[in-house]
C-alpha cells in the first residue's frame, strides 16, 4: 500500500514558483498512486473556484488546472474554511470535487498513521 500524503499550499500567484511546486507534487504522488490530500489556504485558497486555476500562468510548468484536475479526480482538495470565509467563498463557489473543511479534518488528516505532510 502506497503512504498517504498531505500537501498544504499557503500561496497563490503572488509566489508562482512554491505555489505550482505543492500542486505538482500533489499530483505527481496521486500519478504515483498515493493517496493523496491537497489543502488550499491563504491566497491558494482562489484555486478552488472554477476559472482561477485556469488563469495561473508560470513559464515552462504544467498548467495549475491540469494539475488540480488529478488530484480532484484521483485524490482530494479541500480550502481551508476560515480562509474560504474570509474570502467570501461557499461550498457553492467551488469547482466540482472541491470541499471546505477545518484545522480539525487537517489534524486528523495529517496526525493518521503512515502519512507525510508538506506545506508550501
Amino acid at each position: 500500500m502506497a503512504r498517504s500524503l498531505v500537501v498544504k499550499v499557503t500561496c497563490g500567484s503572488e509566489d508562482a514558483e512554491r505555489c505550482n511546486q505543492a500542486f505538482t507534487v500533489a499530483a505527481a504522488a496521486t500519478a504515483a498512486g498515493a493517496d493523496v490530500s491537497l489543502w488550499l489556504t491563504g491566497e491558494a485558497a482562489w484555486f478552488g473556484v472554477p476559472g482561477r486555476a485556469e488563469e495561473f500562468v508560470l513559464e515552462h510548468a504544467t498548467p495549475l488546472a491540469d494539475l488540480i484536475g488529478v488530484v480532484v479526480a484521483n485524490g482530494r482538495v479541500t480550502v481551508c474554511t476560515q480562509c474560504a470565509v474570509r474570502r467570501g467563498m461557499v461550498e457553492g463557489d467551488l469547482r466540482e470535487g472541491v470541499t471546505i473543511a477545518g484545522a480539525a479534518v487537517f489534524a486528523e488528516e495529517i496526525l493518521a498513521d503512515g502519512v507525510q505532510a508538506v506545506v508550501y
